[in-house]
C-alpha cells in the first residue's frame, strides 16, 4: 500500500508543481496604449509595458506589423537585437512610455520610431515571451503631415469679377479646405485633390468673387490647427494710375504671402494648374471637359492668338559684354576660365552684369516672343531672367541699385532662394511656386493696355502677369544667369503680318522667315 501511495504522491506533487507554474505565464501581461498619433518626420513612441512590473532584460520582445510576424520591426532576444525589417533599420530602439519609466528594467518595452513616414501608419503588435509563456497587445499608429501655408493667386475677370485660387501641398491624410468671404462660408467652383509621389496630398481650389470681396482660405486636418491665407481686394483697382517714373511704375499691387496682406507697389499674377490628366479627379461636364480644362481653355486660346498674330523675332543687342557669350540668338554667361584672370564683379549673385537687351524697342501695340531654356542633351536652365525694360542701356556694374519695377525692369526670374519657385522683380519680392520648369517661356507684351504675361509654352499655362504703365520704348530683356551650362535661346520662327498699329519691333512682322 505504501509503495502504491508514493507514485500517487509524486503524481500529485507534479500536478501541483505544474499548476503553480501557470500563474507565471498568466502574470506575463502585456499592456499597450490602443492608439498613437505621430507627425511625419518626427519621432514617436509606441507604449508597451508589463503588468505587474518585472525586469524584461532576459525576455524576448518582438515588435511586428500585422500579419508580418517573420519580418519584425524590432526583435530583442538574449539581450541582443536580432534582425529588423529593412525599412526600419536604424530607426527603431526601445523607448520610454513616460518620463517616470524605469525602462527595460521595469518592464517598459516601448518602441521608439525615428523619422516617421506616412507608410508607417497602421497596426503594430507588441509580443513579449519567456520559456514560461507569452502575451501580446496591439498599438495603432496614425501618422499626420501638416502641409504648406495656402498659396493664393488672383486674376481679374470680366464684369468686375476676380478669380481667386488657393493651393497647399504636403498634407496627410487628405486635408479640409474651406473658403469664406467676410466671415461667410463660400462654396468653391472647383475643389481638386491630388496624391503626390511622396504619398502626401495637394489640394487646389478656386472661386469667382466680386472685386470688393475679402477671400479667406483655410486648409488643415480635422483635429489639427489649420493654416490660412487671406487678402482684401477692396482697396485694389485695375485702373490705378501710378506716379510717373522711368518706364512707369507697376500700377496694380497684390501681395499674397500666407496670412500677410500688403498693398504696395506690386504685381498681379495667376498660376494655372496642369491638365486634367495630371490632376485626375476633376468632374467632367456633358461636353467631356473638366473644370480644370475649362479654366485652361481661355489661356490656351489666348496663347495661340499671341503666337499666331503678335509673334516677333527679337534680336540680341550684342555690346561685347565680356561677361556674356553671344552667338546669333543664343546667349550664356562667360565661363570663369575665359575671364582672363578676372571674376564676376558681383560674385555669384545674378545682376545686370550678365543682362542683355533685345532690339529694337516697342513703343506701342502687342508683341509676343519665346525663349528656350532647354536643348537636346542638356538640362533645363536653372538660372535666368526674362522680361522687358525701359532702360536705354543696361547698367554695366553691380553698384547700381538692383533692377526692379520701380526703376524700369519688369521680369520673371528663377528664384535665387527657392529651387521650386519663380520670382517677380517687385519690391517686396513675390515668389510663385511651380511643379515643373518650362522648357520654353512665352512673353506677351501689350504696351497700350500695360500688360506683361509669361507662359509655360509646353503646358500652355499662364505663369504670371504684370499690370503696369509703359511709357516710351520698351525693350525685351534677357539674362542667362550664372554657372548654368544650358544656353538661353531667343526662338526665331516664321511670323505673320500683324494688323493695326503694332509699333516698331525687332525683325518686324513683314512675313519674314528666320533660318
Amino acid at each position: 500500500m505504501y509503495r502504491r501511495r508514493v507514485p500517487g504522491l509524486s503524481l500529485l506533487t507534479l500536478f501541483i508543481s505544474s499548476w503553480t507554474a501557470a500563474p507565471t505565464s498568466t502574470n506575463l501581461v502585456v499592456t499597450t496604449t490602443s492608439a498613437v498619433t505621430g507627425t511625419r518626420g518626427r519621432e514617436v513612441t509606441l507604449p508597451c509595458w508589463l503588468s505587474p512590473q518585472q525586469n524584461a532584460e532576459e525576455l524576448e520582445v518582438r515588435w511586428y506589423r500585422t500579419n508580418r510576424f517573420d519580418s519584425p520591426v524590432m526583435h530583442y532576444q538574449s539581450k541582443k537585437f536580432k534582425y529588423q525589417e529593412a525599412s526600419y533599420v536604424g530607426r527603431v530602439s526601445f523607448g520610454l512610455k513616460d518620463a517616470a519609466s524605469g525602462g527595460l528594467n521595469s518592464g517598459d518595452v516601448s518602441l521608439k520610431l525615428l523619422n516617421v513616414t506616412t507608410e508607417d501608419t497602421g497596426d503594430y503588435i507588441c509580443l513579449v515571451s519567456s520559456n514560461q509563456g507569452y502575451d501580446r497587445s496591439p498599438v495603432n499608429l496614425f501618422v499626420t503631415a501638416s502641409g504648406s501655408p495656402p498659396f493664393l493667386s488672383v486674376a481679374w475677370g470680366e464684369d468686375d469679377k476676380v478669380n481667386v485660387s488657393c493651393e497647399s501641398e504636403g498634407w496627410y491624410p487628405q486635408p479640409v479646405l474651406r473658403w469664406s468671404d467676410k466671415k461667410q462660408d463660400v462654396k468653391p467652383q472647383s475643389l481638386v485633390y491630388r496624391n503626390l509621389s511622396s504619398g502626401l496630398f495637394l489640394v487646389h481650389s478656386w472661386l469667382l468673387l466680386s472685386s470688393t470681396s475679402e477671400p479667406y482660405c483655410s486648409v488643415g486636418l480635422s483635429d489639427k490647427e489649420v493654416k490660412e491665407a487671406k487678402v482684401s481686394l477692396g482697396p485694389l483697382c485695375k485702373t490705378l494710375e501710378p506716379e510717373s517714373s522711368p518706364g512707369g511704375w507697376v500700377a496694380f499691387a497684390l501681395l499674397l504671402v500666407a496670412t500677410l496682406v500688403l498693398a504696395a507697389l506690386g504685381v498681379m499674377y495667376y498660376r494655372k494648374k496642369v491638365r486634367n490628366a495630371q490632376l485626375g479627379r476633376d468632374q467632367m461636364d456633358g461636353n467631356g471637359l473638366s473644370e480644370t480644362d475649362k479654366l485652361l481653355a481661355g489661356e490656351d486660346g489666348r496663347l495661340s492668338e499671341a503666337r499666331n498674330h503678335y509673334a516677333v523675332n527679337v534680336k540680341l543687342e550684342d555690346r561685347n559684354n565680356p561677361y556674356l557669350k553671344v552667338a546669333g540668338n543664343k546667349v550664356r554667361d562667360t565661363h570663369p576660365k575665359d575671364l582672363s584672370g578676372k571674376s564676376f564683379p558681383d560674385g555669384d549673385m545674378v545682376t545686370c552684369v550678365t543682362a542683355i537687351k533685345g532690339t529694337s524697342g516697342f513703343s506701342s501695340g502687342k508683341h509676343y516672343w519665346e525663349v528656350s531654356m532647354w536643348r537636346i542633351n542638356t538640362e533645363i536652365k536653372q538660372s535666368w531672367w526674362v522680361g522687358v525694360t525701359s532702360a536705354a542701356e543696361i547698367p554695366s556694374n553691380s553698384s547700381t541699385s538692383f533692377p526692379n519695377t520701380s526703376n524700369g525692369f519688369w521680369f520673371l526670374s528663377s528664384s535665387p532662394k527657392r529651387a521650386n519657385s519663380f520670382q517677380f522683380s517687385t519690391q517686396p519680392e513675390i515668389s510663385i511656386p511651380f511643379h515643373s520648369r518650362p522648357e520654353t517661356v512665352g512673353v506677351y507684351l501689350d504696351h497700350d493696355s500695360g500688360e506683361l504675361s509669361f507662359y509655360n509654352v509646353e503646358e500652355k499655362t499662364l505663369i504670371g502677369s504684370f499690370t503696369a504703365t509703359f511709357k516710351g520704348d520698351i525693350f525685351p530683356l534677357f539674362n542667362p544667369g550664372k554657372g548654368d551650362t544650358s544656353v538661353m535661346e531667343v526662338v526665331h520662327r516664321e511670323v505673320q503680318s500683324q494688323t493695326g498699329d503694332e509699333g516698331n519691333c525687332a525683325e518686324s512682322v513683314e512675313n519674314k522667315t528666320e533660318t
